[in-house]
């Protein structure tokens, strides 16, 4: 499954689409762990910011959702492969990034990871913050998003 990110410097639509198939086939393993509850999430609040703690576990992998908006992202524990459309990076850490919008990402955990990503929210509803922050689809992305060639992880 994974031989459908292998090219490299592919556009951010292709590799979304690839991404999201990918999603579609893991979804029908026997063992799938889908959506939120796959993963231990804890969620916290403070002025105007939503910070969203996941626990990764050993030997799996995970496709993240599609990003609408530009946060940081920070891996507080463990080791992952990340795919995206410029190809395979490892992250240990400790570690920190930007996650542009637009990026989908595919993770293999070679440790149980803790990765927390921050989002600039007056809202305090999941449902409601993830609609200003999560696209399901590659259309729902803005126009200025769609046309960025290549975005970094």
């Amino acid at each position: 499954m994974i031989e459908l990110l292998k090219e490299t410097n592919m556009s951010t639509k292709e590799f979304i689409t690839r991404a999201m198939d990918l999603k579609d086939a893991l979804v029908q393993l026997p063992d799938a762990r889908l959506g939120d509850a796959a993963y231990p999430l804890e969620h916290f609040f403070a002025d105007g910011i939503y910070i969203r703690q996941m626990t990764g576990t050993k030997g799996e992998v995970v496709v993240t959702k599609l990003h609408k908006t530009d946060h940081p992202y920070f891996v507080l524990k463990g080791d992952v492969s990340i795919y995206t459309e410029e190809g395979m990076v490892r992250i240990k850490a400790p570690h920190w990034g930007i996650t542009k919008a637009g990026t989908i990402r595919v993770g293999y955990f070679h440790e149980d990871t803790i990765w927390i990503t921050v989002h600039a929210t007056k809202e305090t509803d999941l449902a409601k913050i993830e609609s200003e922050v999560i696209a399901a689809t590659y259309n729902e992305l803005p126009d200025s998003i769609k046309e960025t060639p290549l975005l970094e992880i």
